[in-house]
């Protein structure tokens, strides 16, 4: 897709203007670090010089402006898309789904899952499955959402005992996103989770016990058939990619944060 930048009504030269404005480069940087001049980037933002299809890309590479953007970019700009955005199921990705396949199965029993820009349930290991015990029926119907599923009221929240916490630093991820990304999608999934009441159950996580190891990152402490659970998540992305559904779509693993979670996921992991 090649976003909306027909419903904005706007050149390429208002859009590079906004994305250096949101990067906080000045034209003469820019001009520097694409070997260019402050005045052709003066012409290019006010409309009085058309960018070539060589110089929007540039200006964007240094913009680190995200592929899906690039190409809305080129078609302001009166060029076709340079970034093709092929379905997941497409033969051309067969290579990729099996390789990601292959990188959840291995990181079992630790749950793992593949989400798409909008957070958008791709792919999930087994022991992402165990942990959605008891989320509501409606939430696991597809397409399932991984905010939609943690956030609700009725899914992974309210055993989540550290939730005001994890909830903060979710809704701080997806602003940093939107930062970064012109997407209304993800504009109304923020504004629809970020509107879910708190869970009754909700509270802060016990506190650690004396001689405990502080947290070497912010974890995820959730119950979970009777036992509490602590994780630390870790994402990843693809680099340099060169189709806008690769570009979007990224690994999010749980790692045990201690001894006791790793061997209560080990016990009850069935290869």
């Amino acid at each position: 897709m090649t976003t909306a930048v027909a419903e904005r009504g706007t050149g390429v030269g208002a859009l590079l203007r906004e994305w250096r404005d949101r990067r906080r480069i000045s034209q003469l940087e820019l001009a520097l670090r694409a070997d260019s001049s402050a005045r052709h980037i003066s012409f290019i933002e006010t409309g009085r010089s058309r960018p070539s299809e060589e110089m929007v890309l540039r200006l964007a590479d240094h913009l680190d402006v995200p592929v899906r953007e690039r190409n809305a970019l080129l078609v302001a700009a009166g060029y076709a898309p340079h970034f093709p955005e092929r379905p997941l199921e497409d033969p051309a990705l067969e290579e990729l789904r099996k390789g990601l396949e292959r990188l959840l199965k291995g990181y079992e029993p630790f749950p793992a899952l593949v989400v798409d820009g909008t957070y958008g349930v791709v792919a999930a290991n087994s022991g992402i499955a165990m942990l959605l015990e008891g989320v509501a029926e409606p939430l696991l119907t597809p397409p399932l959402n991984a905010m939609r599923i943690t956030m609700h009221p009725q899914g992974l929240a309210p055993r989540i005992l550290n939730y005001p916490q994890w909830r903060g630093h979710l809704l701080h991820q997806m602003q940093r996103q939107l930062a970064l990304h012109r997407s209304a999608p993800l504009r109304a999934l923020y504004d629809e989770v970020s509107a879910y009441p708190m869970p009754e159950r909700g509270a802060a996580a016990p506190p650690a016990g004396e001689g405990d190891v502080p947290p070497f990152a912010l974890p995820m402490v959730i119950e979970h058939a009777g036992r509490t659970l602590s994780f630390i998540s870790t994402i990843a992305t693809f680099n340099t990619p060169m189709d806008v559904t690769v570009s979007e779509l990224a690994l999010e693993t749980f790692l045990p944060a201690d001894a006791e979670t790793a061997a209560a996921l080990h016990e009850g992991f069935t290869p």
